[in-house]
């Protein structure tokens, strides 16, 4: 049994196994594209499986989807960065056992001359005012928790997005949204990982970064379910997100190909 697990996972795997014909079991973890984007469940996921012997079937959609999953019951395990919108749904009994799991930053980014003069206007509202102003701007208009910090912001610069000549959705992941951003020479806001993953590909640089507001948690909930066989799976993996091992690959991501570690491990405080 891999040494990360806890005595009560450990008995409730055990319990698990003991029932079991020796198959492999499937968890469904419904996780907000960006987690997906960067390619840090690569090197997560693999750890976790070999050694439950359970494969995890990875469902990457913006988070208000991805907690609606939870709601029906459609997913195992929850990875998500919208505290407000998490909270709801522990609220209506939907996620239990949430567990910080690890953090980054969001950036805003925009074409490299900054049409608009994001970068010099001053702070991150006024960057904001000035892309409302005379730039483009490209939205994930899909419900997740970019987007919904996106709408924070225009609100906190006292800009309604619905006036916003040139802001237009594309209803799709991070990666996907900043091609298109690329594309169109507009600006856009991105976590920090995705955007050092795909940068060599786009055609954009960083006009606004390190406000206290752009701060981004990631969480893991475990999915109410009655099954009890599910459940301890679940339960199983949060605690393997937490485990020494996990947090020690989180912060190991991304340093051989890209020279800095992409996420925060929670265990760094």
């Amino acid at each position: 049994m891999a040494r990360w697990m806890p005595a009560a996972v450990m008995a409730a795997a055990i319990g698990l196994a003991g029932c079991s014909d020796g198959a492999r079991r499937e968890l469904i973890l419904a996780t907000t594209t960006s987690v997906q984007d960067a390619g840090l469940l690569d090197s997560l996921l693999p750890p976790f499986e070999r050694a439950q012997r359970v494969r995890v079937k990875v469902i990457a959609v913006g988070t208000g989807a991805a907690l609606e999953m939870a709601r029906r019951g459609d997913a195992d395990v929850v990875i998500a960065h919208a505290p407000e919108l998490e909270r709801r749904y522990e609220e209506d009994g939907s996620l239990v056992g949430g567990r910080l799991v690890m953090r980054n930053d969001f950036v805003l980014v925009g074409p490299p001359e900054d049409s608009a003069g994001a970068r010099s206007a001053g702070g991150l509202d006024a960057a904001m005012r000035a892309i409302a102003a005379a730039g483009r701007f490209v939205s994930r208009g899909d419900g997740s928790g970019t987007e919904a910090r996106e709408l924070a912001l225009w609100r906190d610069a006292g800009v309604a997005p619905d006036s916003i000549a040139e802001r237009v959705e594309t209803g799709q992941g991070q990666g996907a949204t900043l091609l298109v951003a690329s594309e169109r020479g507009a600006y856009t806001l991105t976590d920090r990982a995705t955007f050092t993953v795909l940068g060599p590909r786009l055609g954009l640089a960083i006009v606004s970064a390190g406000d206290p507001r752009l701060v981004n948690e990631y969480r893991a909930h475990r999915v109410r379910s009655d099954d009890a066989r599910a459940g301890a799976r679940a339960q199983a993996f949060l605690e393997y997100l937490v485990s020494a091992e996990a947090q020690e690959l989180i912060g190991r991501f991304g340093m051989s190909r890209h020279g800095r570690e992409l996420f925060i491990p929670a265990s760094s405080g």
